[in-house]
């Protein structure tokens, strides 16, 4: 039996009630994203268009939909840090999503402590268990099917430092991912999700 399917271009509307995109391609990490620009105020803000693209060197990348504080800040200074958003922070994270007026601390808003960070100028989330700092590598305007810019900008850092909690590695050194209790971005204007153990599905690959 021929299921019924729901077809549409993008260009031309989805006709449904909320965009279901960012929902099939569910659920994302965050990117929480501090930068700072040349003159030192601070910057932070969550990207859920965010993932790992490289082990060695680890790349890192997220995209913003405008030119917003982030991108100009990291254009300006070429450093960024990725802090870990986990389910005692969300509330905070959700917070530094407000479209506060150019050089406002969201640190601030959100209540979250700034700490220094050892190799680049940019400020880490203290709250968080893991934090990577990074180096701009690339600062793309991404483009249309006609080659055309559009107004997104894909920003791609080289980790250079990495600070992980201890009391998320085990006695084997192995990193924890249930232990860090992460959240992850889902469809609709306000779902995310957690993880759990229950949910594991371990897979080796094929030698």
């Amino acid at each position: 039996m021929t299921q019924a399917t729901h077809s549409y271009q993008p260009a031309q509307g989805h006709g449904l009630a909320h965009d279901p995109l960012n929902a099939i391609i569910a659920p994302r990490p965050i990117g929480w994203i501090s930068s700072r620009n040349a003159a030192g105020q601070r910057n932070l803000a969550p990207y859920s268009f965010f993932n790992l693209f490289n082990y060695h060197p680890p790349i890192i990348g997220f995209a913003s939909s405008g030119w917003k504080d982030s991108v100009a800040n990291i254009a300006e200074t070429k450093e960024f840090v990725w802090n870990l958003v986990t389910q005692p922070l969300a509330p905070a994270m959700n917070q530094t999503s407000a479209p506060l007026p150019h050089g406002e601390d969201e640190f601030a808003l959100a209540g979250l402590t700034p700490v220094q960070s050892k190799l680049i100028a940019v400020d880490r989330v203290a709250e968080s268990p893991v934090h990577f700092e990074c180096r701009l590598t690339q600062l793309l305007q991404l483009r249309d099917s006609q080659d055309q810019p559009i107004d997104s900008w894909l920003v791609l850092g080289e980790v250079v430092m990495i600070h992980i909690e201890a009391s998320l590695l085990d006695s084997e050194g192995i990193y924890q991912t249930i232990d860090a209790a992460p959240i992850l971005r889902a469809g609709g204007p306000s779902a995310y999700y957690g993880i759990s153990e229950e949910q594991r599905l371990d897979l080796w690959r094929p030698t």
